[in-house]
């Protein structure tokens, strides 16, 4: 006999792990995650780079991910040399930002190389982080010990930064 609830349930698709390449695979990596994110319900993401230009962060579809991700009691850490980029390049992701601002943390760190600022996604349960931007070679894992490690590389950079990215701008 099977399980009349099993048709209805949609499985989550896997996470990638391994090493990874290209730029296309970095997107749907990052897409897929903040997916998965709001199924499993992530207490809390921790995001860094150099600017988010080129991350997928301004599309329909991660947008969406975040708003059902979006509850009390979960917290999304940024990280970045700075964010005009973003601002410009992303404007669903700057305006779900002013929605949801209690749940985000942004700092910049505008001092920091780009071996010292990670250009990485990490959660309770998954990395990914890219070793070479400029060639899109990627690390994704579940791995506990490379998640701390790449945490523990970001608190390194959060310490040196001042907080940053508001959700909005008063101008006198």
């Amino acid at each position: 006999m099977t399980d009349p609830l099993a048709a209805d349930t949609v499985p989550l698709p896997s996470l990638p792990t391994g090493r990874l390449q290209g730029r296309q695979v970095f997107v749907d990596a990052v897409r897929q995650a903040f997916e998965v994110a709001a199924e499993q319900g992530w207490n809390h993401i921790t995001l860094s780079d150099p600017d988010f230009a080129d991350w997928p962060l301004g599309e329909r579809a991660v947008v969406d991910a975040l708003n059902r991700w979006a509850h009390r009691g979960r917290t999304l850490k940024m990280l970045a040399r700075h964010y005009d980029q973003l601002r410009l390049l992303h404007p669903r992701f700057v305006q779900w930002r002013v929605t949801w601002s209690h749940l985000i943390e942004a700092h910049a760190c505008p001092g920091a190389s780009g071996a010292e600022l990670p250009s990485a996604m990490a959660s309770p349960v998954w990395t990914l982080e890219r070793l070479d931007p400029l060639r899109n070679t990627l690390a994704a894992s579940v791995d506990a010990e490379r998640r701390v490690a790449l945490q523990e590389r970001v608190n390194e950079c959060w310490l040196k930064s001042v907080p940053a990215f508001p959700a909005s701008r008063l101008g006198l």
